[in-house]
């Protein structure tokens, strides 16, 4: 199945998260994966927008159903997951994560790019207001953890919001870490729209795991 890029933003053929080098040596999916990837995200701007019939909506539940069915076949344990560690792919191959890749960064600074498609639509074209978190927890978690040891967990994000985030355009955002003081990594992110103005920005403080935590 080929997917025009007509219908979706994603993913363009340059969505190529930088952070993918740094885990080159983790082998999980394939390309046929990374197609249906792409081909779950149209389906969910589609069935966002959708308006269908009842005679359509029962065709399509059925059709669901055999797909759930036949994915139900391939189940596999968090250990072994594939979704959320496709780093070549927009939000790392995790389908609730806006689709972002990420363009450049460094050991204190990320920056990059995302695309809220129809799916994360709230209302008069600004995206739901629950979903940049999900884009700046994911980031901003990203660049607390990078170059630490050990595994750091958000245990604050708080969100300001100061123009609406739109959707189906590309959008660019920047995270840095500011500071480190032991265990807590306090991290700052700004989401930009087309015109290089702040639509929401973003504090977070992440904390190290102790030993046993998890």
């Amino acid at each position: 199945m080929t997917i025009d890029p007509a219908l979706t933003p994603w993913p363009h053929e340059d969505a190529v998260d930088r952070w993918a080098a740094l885990h080159a040596d983790v082998d999980r999916g394939s390309a046929a994966y990374h197609q249906l990837l792409a081909t779950h995200r149209v389906l969910q701007d589609r069935l966002a927008a959708a308006t269908p019939p009842p005679e359509v909506a029962d065709r399509l539940s059925a059709m669901l159903r055999d797909v759930s069915d036949l994915l139900a076949e391939h189940q596999a344990p968090e250990a072994n997951r594939w979704d959320g560690w496709q780093f070549d792919q927009p939000g790392r191959g995790m389908p609730v994560l806006p689709p972002f890749v990420v363009d450049d960064s460094d050991d204190s600074s990320l920056r990059g790019r995302v695309t809220f498609g129809r799916f994360y639509l709230g209302g008069n074209g600004a995206a739901h207001g629950g979903t940049p978190p999900l884009l700046f927890d994911d980031v901003m978690g990203r660049l607390a953890n990078h170059g630490y040891p050990g595994v750091a967990r958000t245990a604050f994000l708080k969100v300001n919001y100061r123009r609406i985030t739109p959707i189906d355009v590309e959008l660019t955002f920047e995270v840095t870490r500011d500071l480190v003081e032991g265990r807590k990594r306090w991290v700052s992110g700004r989401l930009y729209n087309p015109a290089g103005e702040i639509a929401c920005d973003a504090q977070g403080l992440f904390l190290q795991l102790l030993p046993g935590q998890q």
